[in-house]
C-alpha cells in the first residue's frame, strides 16, 4: 500500500482558547486518495479529564498515538497523584511524534494555569497559540477564525466560532465534511457537545449541518 492509498483523515481540526477553557473541534470525513472512505470518523479524543487531542493524518498512526497518550497520562496521574499539565502533555506528544508518526495534531486542555492550545507537527514542533487549525482545510478555517476570534471568548462564542470555521472549510475543501465534533474542556472537565446541540447551532447560524 502506498502513502496515497493509506486511510487518512484529510481534514479540518480546530482548537480555540477561551476565557475559561478551550474548544476542540473537527469534521468526520476520512479519505483514501480520492475516495471518501468513511463518514463518521472520530477525530476529537479525550485523553484525560482535563486534556483532549484532535487528529489529522494517517488513521492507524492517530489511533496508536491516542492509546499511547491516554495510557501515559493515566500512569502519570497515578504516580504523581495529580493530573498532567497541558504543556507536559503537548511536550510528550511532540517528542513521540518524531518517531515516525504521519500526523498533525492539536493538544488542548485546562489545568491550574488555565486553558492551553498547542499545534504539533510531524517533525515534533509544537507551538502554543490562542487558536489554531490543522489539516487540509485549515487555511479556510483559519481565515474564519481570524475574523471571529477575540480575547476572553465565552464557551458559547467559542462553540459558534468553531462551527463557523468548520463550515467554511467544508465548503472549500473536498477532504472536509460529513459531520462535526465539538468538545469543551474547562474547570469541570471534558465535555462533548451533543450532536443535536451542534445541529441547532448550525441552524441558528444559517448553516446546513453536513449530512
Amino acid at each position: 500500500m502506498t502513502a496515497e492509498d493509506s486511510l487518512k483523515t484529510g481534514t479540518t481540526t480546530i482548537g480555540i482558547k477561551l476565557k475559561d477553557g478551550v474548544i476542540l473541534a473537527s469534521d468526520q470525513r476520512a479519505t483514501m486518495g480520492n475516495l471518501i472512505a468513511h463518514s463518521h470518523v472520530q477525530k476529537v479524543y479525550k485523553l484525560s479529564d482535563n486534556i483532549g487531542m484532535t487528529i489529522a493524518g494517517v488513521v492507524g498512526d492517530a489511533q496508536l498515538m491516542v492509546r499511547y497518550m491516554q495510557s501515559e497520562i493515566s500512569i502519570y496521574a497515578m504516580k504523581k497523584g495529580a493530573p498532567m499539565s497541558v504543556t507536559a502533555a503537548a511536550t510528550l506528544v511532540a517528542s513521540v511524534i518524531r518517531q515516525g508518526f504521519y500526523l498533525g495534531l492539536i493538544v488542548g486542555g485546562y489545568d491550574k494555569t488555565g486553558g492551553h492550545i498547542f499545534s504539533i507537527d510531524g517533525a515534533g514542533g509544537y507551538i502554543e497559540d490562542n487558536y489554531c487549525s490543522v489539516g487540509s482545510g485549515s487555511v479556510f478555517a483559519l481565515g474564519a477564525m481570524e475574523a471571529l476570534f477575540k480575547p476572553e471568548m465565552t464557551k458559547d462564542e467559542g462553540i459558534n466560532a468553531a462551527i463557523t470555521a468548520l463550515n467554511s472549510a467544508r465548503k472549500r475543501d473536498n477532504c472536509t465534511g460529513d459531520g462535526m465534533l465539538v468538545s469543551y474542556i474547562g474547570p469541570d472537565g471534558y465535555k462533548e457537545i451533543p450532536a443535536d446541540e451542534i445541529k441547532e447551532r448550525c441552524s441558528a447560524l444559517g448553516f446546513n449541518f453536513p449530512n
